[in-house]
């Protein structure tokens, strides 16, 4: 297979496990994958960037790419990390505005890549995907409200707590299981990005609980060894 490409029937399968499009009839199905074209990046490689045109809209077929925002001091609040079967740009394509985050490759990725012409012209088409495409958005608009109200409300243990919790139940791309244990793959700048705070805080966070036997780091990963106790960390107010 030429580098970059993805046969029919591979993208077609990978689409139709693809959350916005799954349940579609096989004809419909068919109609947006004739509309689709594939790309490859590699790890670090910036697939938009915030304030780029959004011309159009994707779907993660293999690999993970990271959605995050940077402060004006460069500090970067990291939005979330998108698996297999995930859509983004979405919401730019529907508004024709600009990119509102930062997308780069978290690891070697392929996407298939909708252009916004032929996403409305498919959406006009096939009424009945503008409920999923809705909620899409609600999701990230519920995710981007929770992570708001944790950032300004919440301590920072309580705000770990609860990122790693949603991490080991929802992200299989940096979530895996050692000896049953849940099992983080970040490093601890990465989880301090995503909770709005300093590598240096997250550091003595996970130092306390790893002494106390909540966790136990090992490299670069972090072993969760007693997920009742994150549970009561993350309860607090």
């Amino acid at each position: 297979m030429e580098p970059g490409k993805m046969g029919l029937k591979e993208a077609h399968h990978l689409l139709g496990n693809c959350f916005l499009f799954r349940g579609l009839m096989a004809e419909e199905r068919d109609a947006i994958v004739s509309r689709v074209r594939t790309r490859t990046f590699e790890a670090g490689q910036t697939v938009f960037a915030i304030g780029a045109s959004g011309d159009n809209m994707m779907a993660v077929l293999s690999g993970a790419v990271r959605i995050s925002v940077r402060a004006p001091d460069g500090k970067e609040l990291l939005l979330a990390i998108l698996q297999p079967g995930e859509v983004f740009g979405e919401l730019a394509v529907l508004d024709g505005k600009e990119r509102s985050a930062d997308a780069v490759a978290d690891s070697p990725c392929t996407l298939a890549i909708l252009d916004r012409r032929d996403v409305l012209s498919f959406l006009e088409q096939h009424p009945a995907v503008w409920l999923k495409l809705v909620t899409v958005l609600c999701e990230r608009l519920r995710g981007a409200d929770q992570l708001l109200t944790e950032v300004a409300l919440m301590q920072l243990p309580v705000r770990l707590a609860k990122a790693m919790l949603r991490i080991t139940t929802s992200n299989e791309t940096i979530s895996t299981a050692t000896e049953g244990k849940p099992t983080i793959q970040l490093s601890q700048r990465e989880l301090a990005s995503m909770v709005g705070g300093t590598r240096e805080r997250v550091n003595k966070c996970l130092a306390v609980w790893q002494r106390e036997g909540i966790v136990q780091i090992s490299g670069g990963t972090i072993i969760i060894l007693n997920r009742p106790a994150l549970e009561n960390i993350s309860e607090l107010k």
